[in-house]
Formats: C-alpha cells, sequence, structure tokens
C-alpha cells in the first residue's frame, strides 16, 4: 500500500525584480536563482523548489538522528559528537568512513544546481569518475537514505517548517542555536569558499544581506525562533553552541541522556578532548574524496575555521554597533535567552 502523499502546505515564490538580480550578481555560484518559500520568507536555491514536496514527504525512522541548525552554527562539530556517541565511541569506524557519508547532508542536491554542475563536469573534462561523484552530489536525501541502515544519522539546515511534518514525533533531532555574529562571520567566509555560492562582496554587504534576510536558510531570527519553540518536546533537543563549547563534557553528558546512552567520566574526558576544537580541525574525516576543479576557492579560508565565540574582525566598530542595535531589537521580539558573548 502507497504511503499517503501530502501536498506541500507552502507557496514558493521565484525572488525577482531588483533583489533577484542583487542576489545573482552577489552570489555567482547561483546560476539560475533563488525562491521565497511560505509566509516567512524562507530563501533557497531555486533547485529546492523541484524538490519541496519530497523532502516534507520523506519517511523518518524511530531510530534516526538528526541536526539541525542554521549554518554555520557549529553543524559539523555536533555530527560528529553525535554519531560517536550514538555509536558508542567507535573512533576506528569515524575515522575510516567520512562524516559525509556516516552522517550525510538532507538537501546537499539543491546547493548543487544543475547549471552550476555542469560547469564543474567541463573543468573536469568529464570524466567519468568525476560524473559519478556530481551525481552522489546531485541525489537528494530522499533517494538516498532510505537505503542507509540504521540507525541513520542526518544533517538539515532547514527550519521545523520545512522537514517532515512528523519528524520530532518519529526521532530524535538535536537543534545547535549559535549567536549571530559569528554565524555571519562564518557563514561569509563559507560562501567564499565554495563556488557553489561565490559571494561577490565584502563583509559589510554580506551582513546587510542577513539583516535583510537575503541570505539562503533565512531569516536567522525565525530559524532559531521555531527551534526554541520546540525545546520542551521530548524528542527535540535545543542547544547553544556557546554553551557547548565552554562546557563540552556536561553537555556530552546531556546529549549522552537524550539518546539513551551512558559513558564513564574517562570516556567523555576523552570525547571532549577528541573533539577540541584545534584536535578536531586536524583529526575529522570530513570526505576522502579529492575536491573537484572549480567547487573550491583556492584563497578562502578552511572549511573549519576558528570555532570560537566573538573577536570577528570582519566587524568594523561601527558595523559593530548597527549590528547591536538590530540585534537588541530582535532579540526584545523573543524569550529566547542566549548565552553571554562578545562581538
Amino acid at each position: 500500500m502507497n504511503k499517503e502523499v501530502e501536498m506541500f502546505p507552502y507557496e514558493i515564490k521565484p525572488i525577482g525584480g531588483n533583489v533577484g538580480k542583487e542576489l545573482l550578481e552577489c552570489f555567482h555560484g547561483e546560476k539560475v536563482g533563488f525562491v521565497e518559500v511560505g509566509p516567512k520568507k524562507w530563501v533557497l536555491p531555486f533547485e529546492y523548489s523541484l524538490h519541496a514536496e519530497n523532502y516534507y514527504n520523506f519517511e523518518p525512522r524511530k531510530d534516526d538522528v538528526w541536526v539541525m541548525t542554521y549554518p554555520r552554527s557549529g553543524t559539523t562539530w555536533m555530527q560528529e559528537l553525535l554519531w560517536l556517541v550514538n555509536n558508542d565511541l567507535d573512533y576506528e569506524t569515524a575515522a575510516k568512513i567520512p562524516l559525509i557519508e556516516r552522517f550525510p547532508f538532507f538537501e546537499f542536491n539543491m546547493i548543487f544546481g544543475e547549471k552550476f554542475m555542469n560547469g564543474v563536469a567541463e573543468l573536469n573534462g568529464h570524466d567519468p569518475e568525476v560524473l559519478e561523484e556530481i551525481k552522489i552530489l546531485r541525489t537528494p536525501g530522499y533517494i538516498s537514505a532510505p537505503n542507509m541502515k540504521s540507525p541513520r544519522h542526518i544533517k538539515t539546515h532547514l527550519p521545523p517548517s520545512l522537514v517532515p511534518p512528523k519528524l520530532i514525533d518519529t526521532c530524535k533531532v538535536v537543534y545547535v542555536a549559535r549567536n549571530p555574529f559569528d554565524v555571519a562571520a562564518s557563514f561569509y567566509h563559507h560562501n567564499k569558499l565554495f563556488l557553489a555560492h561565490d559571494f561577490q562582496g565584502d563583509f559589510e554587504k554580506y551582513w546587510d544581506l542577513f539583516e535583510k534576510d537575503l541570505l539562503i536558510y533565512s531569516p536567522y531570527w525565525e530559524h532559531i525562533k521555531e527551534g526554541w519553540e520546540k525545546r520542551n518536546h521530548p524528542n527535540f533537543l535545543f542547544l547553544f553552541y556557546e554553551d557547548l563549547l565552554r562546557d563540552l563534557p556536561s553537555n556530552i553528558k546531556i546529549i549522552s541522556e537524550f539518546l539513551n546512552k551512558s559513558y564513564s567520566n574517562d570516556e567523555i574526558e576523552k570525547l571532549s578532548n577528541y573533539l577540541y576544537i584545534d584536535n578536531f580541525r586536524k583529526n575529522v574525516n570530513i570526505t576522502n574524496d579529492p575536491i573537484l576543479k572549480g567547487m573550491i576557492n583556492p584563497d578562502a579560508p578552511n572549511f573549519i575555521r576558528r570555532g570560537k565565540i566573538g573577536g570577528n574582525e570582519e566587524f568594523t566598530e561601527e558595523l559593530k554597533a548597527r549590528a547591536m542595535q538590530w540585534y537588541r531589537e530582535n532579540l526584545a521580539k523573543t524569550d529566547i535567552e542566549f548565552p553571554e558573548f562578545e562581538v
């Protein structure tokens, strides 16, 4: 018997006019354009519109573990932590199998639009191995994940309102929130690094787009608020990146309990040391595959950057003052209690 398919509940509209033109000028990797989704006007690549209903109708399993974040909120760090906690601290397998295979990105395919990847194929001489890699990158999670063995570990940057509606009632979801200043600075460098984004402009321009909710996966505040509103659901664990960084052992205990696991203090100390950002940067096995030509800007910082709180040199004093005003005005409209941080 075929499962019932739910109609995608939100309107999806192309972002046109001057705003659409501006976004295409700023993000050279997006060859087609962007869409806005629903009344909150979630900004996503055009490719999302081709897959929205299938993302929404994906069938979760009871033993799935998902991590959900606005981008650059410590997602990769949390993926490795969750996988190890849920797999009895199996460091040997973690070293052998890349994180991208153990803990895939659900909507990864929408980042790599067809036109962009056709350009990558051409740059790589249409090598058969390259074409196979492109095929994998272009395969949506709703197609690949059903073939994964349980327990599955899945990453998404989609907010709660855009994931399958029964996801949170079915399986475990860990949401990580991070202050917007560190998020924006990290996302800026990420969008410079990956040529599927290929941001053209300085940080002030980037922050302007961030404030106006014109970056993909924005609005930032709505994303955090949707996670915060779910924080008391028994299957949903809401964490702040700042708390994790300041006291990782205590948070590993919280996460272990959430996943019905128990570890000794020595095991937690070992895991904390493994995840210490300088060790993590050197040791994490994100992908074994060689980077295809045309995917990475060689002049941009690495994928895993500072992993710290505050001290972002991207903010001038003038921009910092403007950003703090924006932050206070938006925070006052919520009951979210961010941990202390510095800009």
